[in-house]
């Protein structure tokens, strides 16, 4: 995709209305800061209000067709789309790189991970289907059709920039509805080559719109979106704090949302597991992408029979696991603020020193905490610390891994690393966990498997059919004939 030049020579990422980049006040442009070479890489454009009610009334008018457009016809689409995100990978891995300065591996598996989600929507969308209901009425029948539900907005994240709002936008479009994206400031030109391509694959005018805001403006034109009357959904992918705001704007003018938020992923290792692998996948799952994933092993509770010989190996794997930099030095010293309040009060670190290092980095950290106190007294026990660290408890049994894994806000994923199969089970079926995966990361994502937070990390389920199922509504129509009494 072609960045546009302003007359000071700036390269700006255009907002794009019913397929067509739009102009832009030289005013209102924005830059988009390399964490690690500390460079403006490029400019985004930043909408108001005006270019909001534009962007959903094209979405409103596109909806219009699109709704009746053959599955076939949608289908097609979203396999062209897949086609062209492995053509185009090597641009959306740039992209990638210079706007959240993660690594080369991580930019990779979005754009891969991404078109594997796209394909199973492609494959589900015709097992979407209406039915007709039995009823108590004599001589009536009842029809129960699936429609889609409106254009959707779509607030999608920086950190799985590719991953996570194509997930949103092809459900979305996918099922007959249309969208509006309200890229992230972070990675503004990511987010809108996707719509690129999904113009180059065919996709209609207006079916796919993408605007950009800055921080100042994000409140206002946040709610402009929420509030206008064509909007008849949202997806909202990021953290907590954030989420909170969006749910009470949409509750505000009765908007149904999807929320995947923030996470403080547990991983139990039991005292059969194998200690090795799970050391590793627990040190991966914390640092990756310098740790900021929701999905992150943000807390390790371990079994106090294997703790020693467990915590050796996890130390190891810790500190030669790499993780990369941070998106920006806010989100870095917002990591170093929790784990500075940790040392502060006293908590061991078993590695890191939890102080930021060149690149923007910070050094791979484990904390260990006490099990037997308050919740609260760190910050680190149920506060996202979105950096390469995690917290470590040593229980005593089952029972206390379980206490200590919900004693937590969040409810996104967690782990169990044992070889029986039975106990993994029983366990998973206590933990308040959307997903609870055995003998693996918290880092596990697949497009077939339903995928959703419970407590404070969200409500909807995405991926696969579930995932289509969240932008129909279900409307019935009776018939009634001569004997049914009315």
């Amino acid at each position: 995709m072609q960045l546009k030049q302003d007359a000071h020579g700036r390269e700006v990422v255009s907002t794009i209305i019913n397929n067509e980049e739009q102009p832009f006040d030289a005013d209102r442009v924005l830059p988009v800061k390399n964490s690690i070479s500390g460079e403006n890489v490029h400019y985004y454009a930043g909408a108001d209000t005006e270019v909001c009610g534009r962007a959903c009334d094209a979405a409103w008018n596109a909806f219009q067709t699109w709704k009746n457009a053959p599955i076939t016809e949608r289908r097609g689409l979203l396999l062209r789309v897949a086609d062209l995100y492995k053509k185009r990978v090597d641009e959306l891995v740039q992209a990638q790189m210079k706007e959240t300065a993660c690594t080369e591996d991580w930019a990779k598996f979005n754009v891969l991970a991404a078109t594997n989600y796209i394909n199973e929507f492609a494959a589900c969308v015709s097992s979407v289907k209406g039915t007709v209901a039995p009823t108590d009425k004599p001589d009536t029948m009842t029809f129960v059709f699936k429609e889609p539900i409106g254009p959707i907005l779509v607030i999608p994240p920086w950190n799985a920039a590719v991953i996570l709002s194509t997930r949103a936008i092809s459900s979305a479009i996918v099922t007959g509805c249309t969208v509006v994206l309200k890229c992230s400031e972070l990675s503004p030109l990511t987010h809108t080559i996707l719509v690129d391509i999904f113009r180059e694959a065919g996709c209609p005018a207006g079916v796919l719109n993408s605007l950009s805001a800055s921080r100042q403006d994000a409140a206002a034109v946040t709610e402009s979106l929420i509030a206008n009357e064509h909007i008849r959904k949202i997806e909202f992918i990021g953290s907590g704090a954030v989420g909170k705001i969006i749910a009470g704007t949409a509750a505000k003018y009765l908007k149904p949302t999807i929320m995947e938020l923030g996470g403080k992923c547990p991983a139990i290792v039991l005292d059969d597991a194998d200690l090795p692998k799970a050391a590793r996948l627990c040190a991966q799952g914390a640092v990756k992408n310098h740790g900021q994933i929701c999905f992150s092993t943000e807390r390790i509770i371990v079994l106090r029979s294997v703790a020693d010989e467990f915590l050796k190996l996890l130390v190891e794997e810790t500190k030669k696991a790499p993780s990369g930099s941070a998106v920006s030095e806010s989100i870095a010293q917002n990591a170093i603020s929790i784990l500075k309040d940790a040392k502060d009060k006293g908590a061991k670190f078993l590695c890191g020193d939890g102080e930021l290092k060149e690149n923007c980095s910070i050094s791979n950290t484990l904390v260990l905490v006490d099990p037997k106190k308050t919740p609260d007294h760190l910050r680190i026990v149920d506060e996202e610390t979105f950096g390469p660290s995690a917290s470590v408890y040593i229980v005593d049994d089952d029972a206390e891994a379980i206490k200590i894994a919900n004693r937590s806000a969040y409810g996104l994923n967690a782990a169990i690393h044992t070889r029986n199969l039975e106990r993994s089970i029983k366990m998973g079926r206590q933990l308040e966990y959307g997903q609870v995966h055995t003998n693996s990361s918290t880092v596990y994502i697949s497009p077939t498997g339903p995928q959703g937070g419970v407590k404070g990390s969200g409500w909807g389920t995405q991926n696969a059919g579930w995932g289509l199922e969240q932008f129909y509504n279900t409307k019935q129509i009776s018939w009634h004939g001569e004997d049914s009494g009315n």
